[in-house]
C-alpha cells in the first residue's frame, strides 16, 4: 500500500452490482466456470452479499481474495453462497514487516481470521509476494505453518506494475526458492503434486504435512501457453493478461445497450503468447513496457 494511500475512483466508474451480474453472465455463457472476486479488499462494498448472490446464481465455482481484516463478518454470507475457497494476501509473519507493508498494525487480526476460516471448513490458500532482502527469509517460516494447517502456502515472483519499484533484482525465483526449500528439508521429503489443469502454480509438499506449498512463476517460468484467465477491473475493463497494459472498455458499451460479446472476443484473440507481449527478460525489465500498466492495488489480487 502506498504511504499516500490510493486514489479512490467516483461510484458513477465502478460497475454496480447488477453490471457485474450481466457481465459475468455473458462470459458464463460463453463457457466460464470460475469467477474469483478480488481487490483491493471486495468484502468493504456494501452490496457485497448482494454480488455474491447473483454470481452464486451462475453454474460456476465462485471464490474470493482477501485480506482478512474483516472476514470474520461474512463468514455466514461465504457459506450460504458456496464459496468455499479463500485466497488470502500474506506477505509477512512478522508483524512490523506486516505493518510497513500494508500500513496497517492489523497483523494478530488477520492471523486469527485465517484461523478461524481453517477450523470453519474453507480451503484456504496464502499468497505471499516475496522480495529479496525483506521476506525471502521466511519461506521456511511459512512452509513449516502447513505442517498443522491444512492450506496451501503460495510463492509469488514479484512482478513489475506502475508504482511499485520493480527490479530483478529484488526478486525471489523459483530456482531460488527452491534451493531454500532444498536446504531446509530432506530431498525425499519434498513431493512435487499433480497440477491442476490450467493451474498458474507448481504444487509441492513437506511429507506428512497436512498442507502444501506452491510457487507461482510468472517472470521466470511463465505458464502462459495454458493460462486461460481474464481480468475485469471494479470499472469495467477487460485485462486480457495481468502483465498487459492494454484494456478493453466493456461497461460503456453495457451502459450504451451495445452487445460486449465483440469487444471481448476481440480481446481474447489479441492475447500476446507470452506476458503481455514481454517475452524476453530484457523486455521485462524495459520500465516502458510496463510502467504504463495500472498498479496492482488497482487490477485486483
Amino acid at each position: 500500500m502506498p504511504e499516500e494511500g490510493v486514489q479512490l475512483s467516483p461510484k458513477s466508474h465502478l460497475m454496480t452490482y447488477e453490471e457485474i451480474y450481466n457481465i459475468s453472465k455473458t462470459f458464463v455463457d460463453h463457457g466460464v466456470t470460475k469467477i474469483r472476486l478480488t481487490g483491493g479488499e471486495p468484502l468493504i462494498r456494501k452490496d457485497i452479499p448482494i454480488i455474491l448472490e447473483k454470481l452464486a446464481s451462475l453454474p460456476v465455482a465462485l471464490s474470493i481474495t482477501s485480506n482478512a481484516v474483516i472476514i470474520d463478518k461474512f463468514i455466514d454470507v461465504l457459506k450460504v453462497n458456496n464459496v468455499n475457497s479463500i485466497n488470502v494476501s500474506l506477505d509477512s509473519l512478522d508483524r512490523e514487516k506486516f505493518k510497513h507493508i500494508t500500513r496497517r498494525d492489523q497483523f494478530e487480526t488477520v492471523y486469527n481470521n485465517i484461523m478461524l476460516l481453517v477450523s470453519e471448513g474453507f480451503n484456504v490458500k496464502l499468497n505471499a509476494v516475496l522480495m529479496k532482502g525483506f521476506n525471502d527469509n521466511e519461506i521456511i517460516d511459512f512452509i513449516n505453518l502447513t505442517k498443522e494447517l491444512p492450506i496451501s502456502i503460495r510463492f509469488i515472483e514479484f512482478m513489475p506494475f506502475d508504482g511499485n519499484k520493480w527490479d530483478m533484482r529484488k526478486m525471489v525465483s523459483y530456482k531460488e526458492i527452491m534451493n531454500y526449500v532444498n536446504k531446509a528439508f530432506p530431498k525425499n521429503h519434498i513431493e512435487r503434486l499433480q497440477d491442476a489443469p490450467n493451474d498458474t502454480a507448481k504444487n509441492y509438499k513437506i511429507k506428512n504435512y497436512s498442507g502444501s506449498f506452491a510457487i507461482i512463476s510468472s517472470v521466470t517460468n511463465p505458464f502462459c501457453d495454458s493460462c486461460n484467465r481474464l481480468r475485469l477491473t471494479a470499472n469495467g475493463q477487460l485485462k486480457n493478461c495481468l502483465f498487459s497494459s492494454a484494456e478493453s472498455d466493456l461497461l460503456t458499451s453495457l451502459r450504451q445497450g451495445k452487445s460486449i460479446e465483440p469487444i471481448i472476443q476481440k480481446a481474447v484473440r489479441a492475447k500476446f503468447k507470452m506476458r503481455g507481449g514481454m517475452d524476453t527478460l530484457d523486455k521485462l525489465q524495459d520500465p516502458q513496457l510496463h510502467n504504463n500498466n495500472r498498479s496492482m492495488i488497482s487490477i485486483g489480487g
